[in-house]
């Protein structure tokens, strides 16, 4: 099975400038994951989304990269997990464009 959570979006602490350690910032993170679903044994998908955010919002990383690794970590042993991709992106960050990580 693939699951995709498309548009998860909140406002959290993440960057390493100051003014992003002070005021909490748009984020928007798309996750998509492949799991074997057998016999009802399935991965709650809201579950999943609900672990992104409170991880996000706990932990108040000052890098992108560093938060993907911990939510790859963090679902891959929760959720057994067999194909993962996570991408975060600020979209306000810079006045052009938008900005985005992905692992």
């Amino acid at each position: 099975m693939k699951v995709k959570i498309k548009n998860l979006t909140f406002n959290c602490i993440i960057g390493i400038l100051p003014f992003e350690r002070e005021k909490e910032q748009k984020v928007v993170i798309n996750c998509s994951f492949k799991y074997k679903y057998q016999n009802s044994n399935f991965i709650d998908y809201s579950k999943v989304a609900f672990d992104i955010e409170n991880i996000m919002l706990e932990k108040k990383f000052e890098l992108l990269e560093d938060a993907l690794i911990l939510l790859k970590t963090f679902l891959n042993n929760k959720y057994n997990i067999k194909k993962l991709k996570l991408t975060i992106q600020k979209p306000d960050i810079l006045p052009k464009c938008k900005v985005s990580v992905t692992l």
